[in-house]
């Protein structure tokens, strides 16, 4: 007898399809909200410079950018300093069977500043202050606090959103210049004492292998992340609902979901650079 299908897979199928749709409505409302954020944290700063009564409150910012990027400078400067390290020590032995030893300053250099300064920087800044972030305006929503300030006709997102925003992304932009510093540093003082390439040789072989747009285009990147970063936390804090299970849930999602849009926006920009002849 010609088998039969299971009664189950008719419904299997259409739970497995319909939670495929259900993932692609999250990836859309998370796609419009962060930019919703991010459009009226940019009226904000419109707004308070056409009109000298509209104040931003850069104490707060301050406050957030010394809280997000101050106390995460030590992580970034030990992890920074581990992937200049590796990428010396994993460079060398393919290098060495040439006899171009000295090339370990080009490939760090590039990879430093195009890559990974940017990327690892966006990765402990997520894991340091976006899930915190999540967290505390989830708190606030679950203590009903977002609808006390909306009772006392005060924005959420000017008051909340916008200082975390923009220190986020400021504190991102710093942090990166301090990774390729710290990494660059780390992997000629390698080189120098193990590998015997010369100092004043790994010096000249950076500067001749990088240029303005190697460090620019790397800042661009951070800029970005930190605006993407700040934005999904916000998001994800201000949309919690259920208590205390939804602040975990919102920090976890914050956390994934910021590493993804780093790495498939990271794709993007290297393709659009790769196009304008910027690599």
């Amino acid at each position: 007898m010609p088998d039969t299908p299971h009664p189950d897979s008719g419904s299997a199928v259409t739970r497995g399809i319909g939670r495929i749709g259900q993932k692609a409505i999250d990836l859309l409302h998370l796609v419009g909200g962060t930019t919703g954020l991010t459009r009226m944290v940019g009226a904000w700063y419109l707004r308070s410079l056409r009109r000298s009564r509209v104040r931003l409150g850069w104490p707060a910012i301050v406050a957030q950018m010394v809280r997000v990027g101050v106390r995460s400078m030590t992580i970034v400067l030990v992890v920074s300093a581990c992937i200049g390290l590796i990428l010396a020590i994993s460079m060398y032995p393919p290098l060495s069977e040439l006899g171009q030893e000295s090339k370990i300053a080009n490939i760090v250099g590039i990879a430093v500043f195009r890559e990974m300064g940017p990327i690892i920087s966006a990765v402990v800044l997520t894991g340091f202050a976006g899930a915190s972030i999540a967290a505390e305006i989830g708190t606030m929503v679950v203590g009903e606090e977002i609808e006390a300030l909306e009772a006392h006709a005060l924005d959420p997102v000017r008051f909340l959103v916008l200082p975390r925003m923009t220190a986020t992304a400021v504190s991102l932009v710093l942090l990166t210049v301090l990774a390729d510093v710290t990494a660059v540093a780390f992997s000629c003082g390698v080189s120098v004492l193990f590998f015997d390439v010369g100092l004043t040789t790994y010096i000249d072989n950076t500067l001749a292998q990088l240029n303005l747009a190697d460090f620019l285009t790397g800042l661009l990147k951070a800029a970005t992340f930190g605006l993407m970063l700040g934005a999904i936390a916000c998001y994800n804090g201000l949309r919690v609902s259920g208590g205390a299970a939804g602040v975990g849930k919102a920090t976890t999602d914050t956390v994934v979901q910021t590493i993804v849009a780093v790495i498939v926006s990271d794709l993007l920009y290297d393709a659009v650079f790769l196009e304008l002849g910027w690599t």
